[in-house]
Protein backbone atom coordinates (compact mmCIF):
# COMPACT_ATOMS: atom_id res chain seq x y z
CA UNK A 1 0.00 0.00 0.00
CA UNK A 2 2.67 2.49 1.00
CA UNK A 3 4.61 1.93 -2.25
CA UNK A 4 1.53 2.64 -4.37
CA UNK A 5 0.93 5.82 -2.38
CA UNK A 6 4.55 6.94 -2.78
CA UNK A 7 4.41 6.15 -6.50
CA UNK A 8 1.29 8.30 -6.87
CA UNK A 9 3.00 11.16 -4.99
CA UNK A 10 5.97 10.96 -7.34
CA UNK A 11 3.71 10.90 -10.40
CA UNK A 12 1.96 14.01 -9.05
CA UNK A 13 5.30 15.78 -8.48
CA UNK A 14 6.33 15.02 -12.09
CA UNK A 15 2.94 16.17 -13.44
CA UNK A 16 3.15 19.41 -11.42
CA UNK A 17 6.72 20.05 -12.61
CA UNK A 18 5.74 19.45 -16.25
CA UNK A 19 2.83 21.88 -15.87
CA UNK A 20 5.05 24.55 -14.25
CA UNK A 21 7.69 24.27 -16.97
CA UNK A 22 5.15 24.33 -19.80
CA UNK A 23 3.39 27.39 -18.34
CA UNK A 24 6.59 29.30 -17.57
CA UNK A 25 8.42 31.94 -19.53
CA UNK A 26 11.84 30.59 -18.54
CA UNK A 27 13.82 28.63 -16.00
CA UNK A 28 17.34 27.79 -14.91
CA UNK A 29 18.77 24.47 -13.68
CA UNK A 30 21.62 24.81 -11.15
CA UNK A 31 24.02 22.77 -9.04
CA UNK A 32 23.68 24.21 -5.56
CA UNK A 33 26.36 22.08 -3.89
CA UNK A 34 28.28 23.78 -1.11
CA UNK A 35 26.24 26.93 -0.53
CA UNK A 36 25.50 28.02 3.01
CA UNK A 37 22.05 28.21 4.52
CA UNK A 38 22.44 31.98 4.85
CA UNK A 39 23.33 32.35 1.15
CA UNK A 40 20.51 30.02 0.13
CA UNK A 41 18.01 31.99 2.21
CA UNK A 42 19.12 35.27 0.60
CA UNK A 43 18.92 33.75 -2.89
CA UNK A 44 15.44 32.39 -2.26
CA UNK A 45 14.29 35.79 -0.95
CA UNK A 46 15.63 37.56 -4.06
CA UNK A 47 13.94 35.02 -6.31
CA UNK A 48 10.65 35.32 -4.42
CA UNK A 49 10.69 39.12 -4.84
CA UNK A 50 10.99 38.57 -8.61
CA UNK A 51 8.14 36.01 -8.60
CA UNK A 52 10.52 33.16 -9.42
CA UNK A 53 9.80 29.76 -7.90
CA UNK A 54 12.91 27.95 -6.68
CA UNK A 55 12.77 24.30 -5.74
CA UNK A 56 14.85 21.22 -5.26
CA UNK A 57 13.41 18.21 -7.10
CA UNK A 58 15.05 14.80 -7.32
CA UNK A 59 17.00 14.33 -10.54
CA UNK A 60 15.00 11.21 -11.43
CA UNK A 61 11.72 13.11 -11.17
CA UNK A 62 13.09 16.09 -13.12
CA UNK A 63 14.38 13.63 -15.73
CA UNK A 64 10.92 12.11 -16.13
CA UNK A 65 9.47 15.61 -16.57
CA UNK A 66 12.13 16.33 -19.22
CA UNK A 67 11.12 13.12 -21.02
CA UNK A 68 7.53 14.31 -21.16
CA UNK A 69 8.45 17.81 -22.35
CA UNK A 70 11.23 16.69 -24.71
CA UNK A 71 14.15 18.45 -23.01
CA UNK A 72 16.86 15.86 -23.81
CA UNK A 73 19.81 18.24 -23.31
CA UNK A 74 18.62 19.30 -19.86
CA UNK A 75 18.19 15.65 -18.94
CA UNK A 76 21.92 15.12 -19.61
CA UNK A 77 22.97 17.60 -16.89
CA UNK A 78 20.81 16.15 -14.12
CA UNK A 79 23.40 14.82 -11.72
CA UNK A 80 24.56 15.92 -8.30
CA UNK A 81 22.62 18.44 -6.24
CA UNK A 82 20.15 20.06 -8.62
CA UNK A 83 17.65 22.89 -8.10
CA UNK A 84 15.39 24.61 -10.58
CA UNK A 85 14.28 28.25 -10.71
CA UNK A 86 11.14 28.86 -12.76
CA UNK A 87 9.77 32.25 -13.77
CA UNK A 88 6.16 32.20 -14.87
CA UNK A 89 6.05 35.62 -16.57
CA UNK A 90 9.45 37.32 -16.82
CA UNK A 91 11.81 35.41 -19.15
CA UNK A 92 14.97 37.05 -17.78
CA UNK A 93 14.29 37.25 -14.02
CA UNK A 94 15.48 33.76 -13.06
CA UNK A 95 18.54 33.88 -15.31
CA UNK A 96 19.52 37.36 -14.10
CA UNK A 97 19.30 36.54 -10.38
CA UNK A 98 20.89 33.08 -10.68
CA UNK A 99 23.74 34.37 -12.89
CA UNK A 100 24.50 37.19 -10.47
CA UNK A 101 24.49 34.76 -7.56
CA UNK A 102 26.66 32.21 -9.43
CA UNK A 103 29.23 34.91 -10.26
CA UNK A 104 29.71 35.54 -6.52
CA UNK A 105 29.80 31.86 -5.44
CA UNK A 106 32.29 29.59 -7.21
CA UNK A 107 30.61 26.38 -6.11
CA UNK A 108 27.16 27.42 -7.37
CA UNK A 109 26.99 26.36 -11.02
CA UNK A 110 24.45 26.97 -13.77
CA UNK A 111 23.82 23.69 -15.59
CA UNK A 112 21.23 24.60 -18.22
CA UNK A 113 17.99 26.47 -18.73
CA UNK A 114 14.97 26.93 -20.90
CA UNK A 115 13.09 29.87 -22.34
CA UNK A 116 9.71 29.78 -24.06
CA UNK A 117 9.91 26.05 -24.70
CA UNK A 118 13.51 26.05 -25.99
CA UNK A 119 16.42 24.45 -24.16
CA UNK A 120 19.38 26.68 -23.31
CA UNK A 121 22.98 25.75 -22.55
CA UNK A 122 25.03 27.55 -19.89
CA UNK A 123 26.29 30.25 -22.28
CA UNK A 124 22.77 30.95 -23.54
CA UNK A 125 21.50 31.28 -19.95
CA UNK A 126 24.28 33.78 -19.23
CA UNK A 127 23.42 35.69 -22.40
CA UNK A 128 19.75 35.74 -21.37
CA UNK A 129 20.81 37.14 -17.99
CA UNK A 130 22.38 40.14 -19.75
CA UNK A 131 19.09 41.02 -21.45
CA UNK A 132 17.37 44.01 -19.86
CA UNK A 133 14.12 43.28 -18.08
CA UNK A 134 10.79 44.14 -19.71
CA UNK A 135 10.39 47.14 -17.38
CA UNK A 136 13.87 48.41 -18.27
CA UNK A 137 13.12 48.16 -21.99
CA UNK A 138 9.85 50.08 -21.56
CA UNK A 139 11.61 52.77 -19.50
CA UNK A 140 14.26 53.08 -22.21
CA UNK A 141 11.62 53.44 -24.92
CA UNK A 142 9.66 56.03 -22.93
CA UNK A 143 12.87 57.94 -22.27
CA UNK A 144 13.56 58.02 -26.01
CA UNK A 145 10.04 59.26 -26.76
CA UNK A 146 10.24 61.91 -24.06
CA UNK A 147 13.62 63.06 -25.33
CA UNK A 148 12.27 63.42 -28.88
CA UNK A 149 9.26 65.41 -27.70
CA UNK A 150 11.47 67.63 -25.56
CA UNK A 151 13.73 68.32 -28.55
CA UNK A 152 10.72 69.16 -30.74
CA UNK A 153 9.37 71.57 -28.12
CA UNK A 154 12.83 73.14 -27.77
CA UNK A 155 13.08 73.70 -31.56
CA UNK A 156 9.58 75.17 -31.77
CA UNK A 157 10.34 77.51 -28.87
CA UNK A 158 13.58 78.59 -30.60
CA UNK A 159 11.60 79.45 -33.77
CA UNK A 160 9.11 81.50 -31.77
CA UNK A 161 11.92 83.30 -29.95
CA UNK A 162 13.78 84.04 -33.20
CA UNK A 163 10.76 85.51 -35.00
CA UNK A 164 9.81 87.50 -31.97
CA UNK A 165 7.14 86.70 -29.53
CA UNK A 166 3.68 85.72 -30.70
CA UNK A 167 1.64 88.30 -32.61
CA UNK A 168 0.24 91.11 -30.49
CA UNK A 169 -3.03 90.30 -28.83
CA UNK A 170 -5.07 92.81 -30.88
CA UNK A 171 -3.85 91.30 -34.17
CA UNK A 172 -4.36 87.73 -33.03
CA UNK A 173 -7.96 88.23 -31.92
CA UNK A 174 -10.01 91.21 -33.20
CA UNK A 175 -11.84 93.07 -30.52
CA UNK A 176 -15.48 92.20 -30.19
CA UNK A 177 -17.66 95.24 -30.93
Amino acid sequence: MANAQILEQKKQIVADLVEKIKNSAAGVIVDYKGITVEDDTKLRADLRKANVEYMVVKNTLTSKACDIIGFENIKKVLEGMTAIAISEKDPVAAAKIIDEYASKHDNYQIKAGFCEGKELNVDEVKELAKTPSFEALIAKMLGSLQSSLYNLAYVLQAIVDKDGSAAPAEEAAPAAE
